[in-house]
This record gives C-alpha cells, sequence and structure tokens, in this order.
C-alpha cells in the first residue's frame, strides 16, 4: 500500500508498517526496524504492551462509546489520577483527543480567565510549537507555519526563549492573562529552557496576576523521567496541558488547571473526549510506568542514549546534544537531520527530525540498554553516511 489518497500533509518516510513489538517494528516486505520514533513521543509503553493490551481489550469488550453526558468509570479514574499526580494545586481535568486539542481548549480557558481580569494577552515564546489549529498555531513562534493562514488570532505576544528581560518588557503593560510556554521546545529543536527561567516566569506570573500555562504535550507524561518536565525547576504550573504519552498509542489529550480555572456548563465540550477505551489505555500507562519503574529507566536510557552517540559520533558530526529523558535531539551542521534520518532507515532505525538540523529520537520508555547501544551504534554510523 503506498498511500496515494491520503494528504500529502507529511514528508513520509518510505516504508508500511505491518506489525511492532516493544521497540521493534516490522514493514509489508518484512523488514525489521528499531522503532526510536515511538509514534512521535506516544508510545510509552511500545508495541503491544501486555498491560496496555489487556486494558484496551477489556474496555472495548466492556463499554464503548457513551458521550460526556454521562461518566464512566475509567473517565472518572483517570481524572482523579491525574489530579493526583500533576503538581498543580487543586486539580481539575478535562478531557479531549490531542495534543492540539488540549492546547486549544488550554488557551480558551486562559483567554476567558484573561478577559475577566482585563488582561487579554498570552505570552508565548519565539519557536514554540503548540498545534495546528486556529488558536494554537497563532501561538505557535514560527512564522512560516503560521504565514499561509494568517491573519490569526491578534492577542499573542512573542519574546525570545529564554530571555527574562524580554519577558519583562512583555508583562510591563498590565495586558497579559498568560504565559504560555514548552518547557523543552520540542519541534523547535528539542531545546531545554533552563531552570532558572522556569523560576523566573513563574515568579514574574505571581507578581503579575498572569496565569503560568504548560505546554507539557511531548514533555509530560514520563517522557523526561518525571510526570512533568517543569519539575526538574520545582516549577508548579496553573494549567497545563498534556497527550502524546499519555495515550500509549490511542488518542487522548488532557488539561488540567486550577478549580477556580475550570470551565463551566456550556463553555467547552468534547463528544470522544475521556472515552472508556482511551481512558483506559490512558489508566494502563500511568499503572505500569508506576509498576514497572519506568520513569527512573526513562532518565537513565535518556542519559545513556545521549552519552554513547557523545562517544560513538564521527567527530565534528554533531554540533549539539540536547534533551531530557527520553527525549533527546541531536543537532548537527547545516540542514542534514533529514538526510541522517533516511540513512538511519536505510540502516534499520526509525527516528525523525525536529527542524532541518536536529536528529530527533522518542523511543518507548521501555526500551532497554541493549537496544540503546543499538541505536546509538546506528544513529553513529548514519552521521557518518549522511555526511
Amino acid at each position: 500500500m503506498t498511500g496515494e489518497r491520503l494528504m500529502p500533509i507529511y514528508a513520509r518516510l518510505p516504508v508500511t508498517l505491518v506489525r511492532g513489538e516493544g521497540c521493534r517494528v516490522w514493514a509489508d516486505d518484512g523488514a525489521a526496524y528499531l522503532d526510536l520514533l515511538g509514534g512521535l513521543g506516544a508510545l510509552s509503553l511500545g508495541h503491544a504492551h501486555p498491560r496496555w493490551v489487556a486494558a484496551v481489550t477489556d474496555a472495548a469488550s466492556t463499554i464503548g462509546m457513551t458521550t460526556n453526558l454521562v461518566t464512566t468509570m475509567p473517565q472518572a479514574r483517570v481524572a482523579d489520577r491525574l489530579a493526583s499526580i500533576t503538581p498543580v494545586d487543586d486539580a481539575t481535568v478535562f478531557l479531549c483527543n490531542s495534543g492540539a486539542e488540549a492546547n486549544e481548549a488550554l488557551l480558551k480557558l486562559v483567554r476567558k480567565h484573561g478577559l475577566a481580569a482585563g488582561r487579554p494577552i498570552v505570552v508565548a515564546l519565539e519557536g514554540s510549537f503548540h498545534g495546528r489549529t486556529i488558536a494554537t498555531l497563532a501561538a505557535t513562534g514560527q512564522p512560516a507555519k503560521r504565514a499561509p493562514f494568517e491573519p490569526l488570532v491578534d492577542w499573542i505576544r512573542f519574546v525570545p526563549a529564554g530571555d527574562v528581560g524580554a519577558l519583562d518588557a512583555a508583562l510591563a503593560p498590565g495586558d497579559v492573562g498568560a504565559v504560555l510556554l514548552e518547557p523543552i521546545l520540542g519541534e523547535g529543536g528539542v531545546v531545554p529552557l533552563a531552570p532558572g527561567y522556569l523560576r523566573a516566569v513563574r515568579d514574574r506570573c505571581n507578581a503579575s496576576g498572569a496565569l503560568f500555562a504548560a505546554d507539557e504535550v511531548q514533555t509530560g507524561s514520563g517522557r523526561t523521567g518525571r510526570w512533568l518536565a517543569l519539575e526538574a525547576a520545582g516549577v508548579r504550573p496553573d494549567v497545563v496541558a498534556l497527550a502524546k504519552a499519555l495515550g500509549g498509542g490511542l488518542p487522548i489529550g488532557a488539561v488540567v488547571a486550577r478549580a477556580d480555572l475550570a470551565f463551566g456548563p456550556g463553555e467547552h465540550g468534547s463528544t470522544f473526549g475521556g472515552g472508556p477505551v482511551p481512558s483506559a489505555a490512558a489508566l494502563a500507562v500511568l499503572d505500569t510506568i508506576e509498576a514497572e519503574g519506568l520513569l527512573a529507566n526513562v532518565a537513565a536510557m535518556g542519559g545513556l542514549l545521549r552519552d554513547e552517540v557523545a562517544r560513538l559520533a564521527p567527530a565534528g558530526a554533531l554540533a549539539e546534544i540536547r534533551g531530557d529523558g527520553l527525549l533527546c535531539g541531536f543537532r548537527v551542521h547545516g540542514s542534514t537531520a533529514p538526510a541522517v534520518v533516511q540513512a538511519l532507515l536505510a540502516r534499520g532505525v526509525l527516528a525523525s527530525t525536529a527542524g532541518p538540523d536536529v536528529v530527533r529520537c522518542t523511543p518507548p520508555f521501555t526500551i532497554g540498554p541493549d537496544e540503546i547501544d543499538e541505536g546509538a551504534k546506528v544513529l553513529a554510523a548514519a552521521l557518518e553516511d549522511a555526511a
């Protein structure tokens, strides 16, 4: 199957996958690949993890679609669980279907709060990525992605990432209701924000009355070895968006917000959000992360991958190695990241790019040292191939 009827939205790798197990996938021609792509960070437990499969199968055979006019047990349980593990005060949860939907809801929520307070502006970071819906695209700090669809909403103000002085200037008019950021700029090149900067943002939000809004779609649900990447800086957001790794392969997103910020009846909604099957999948992900000690494994394996690539890569092949946990970015010289990804594919490894100069690896949390060793060796060889 070539997928010629699919809209050409993605620059797809020339492979059709038919089966997966753990961190391995197989194509329709029988070729096997080590999956360091991991569903762009969504495949937290790998392919066909027994706990996840059992939970999804049980849910699908118990009750199907109900809508949010009623409550289901998986939905209620996943909301309780997210409220308990997410460092948001007096947390409430809105469940949806994707990261873009979670960020869209987050923006709508902080916009409502800001308008009520006479502070309608949302500050976002240059280089950020928050989704491809109209509002999330407007808040994405990458002009090339916005340009074909402009004019967009006019209440976003951009500042350079990591620049406290620029943030102070943006807050100075007193019209900012929220500051939105990714703790690690994912699509922007896997660029971590310094802990000191994150704490400075929190301090300035406290002083100005602005909300601290975090997009942890890529970094949350354990991707960095913590439930939220912000925990490394000791920062608590007022509202946070989650998705990707939360569902382990099924579409689910969440907004976790302070109770005083919550939407009221009729202010927002989602027909499929928090359905029984994806909620059961999310519960299986959270349960398995805890039962199998995967947060510690994420931290250890991510560090090992970065260290091994640094050791094995040809001299001068990499400009920088970035990331946290199993969100890893390997910055190359020039715009050769796509060529490296193709060289990886030819050698039996799947990865992605985060811009033209960054090779991104987001493998499952279950990856082990032998697979890390294999991936690092192949990446080093691919860097030489693409040189």
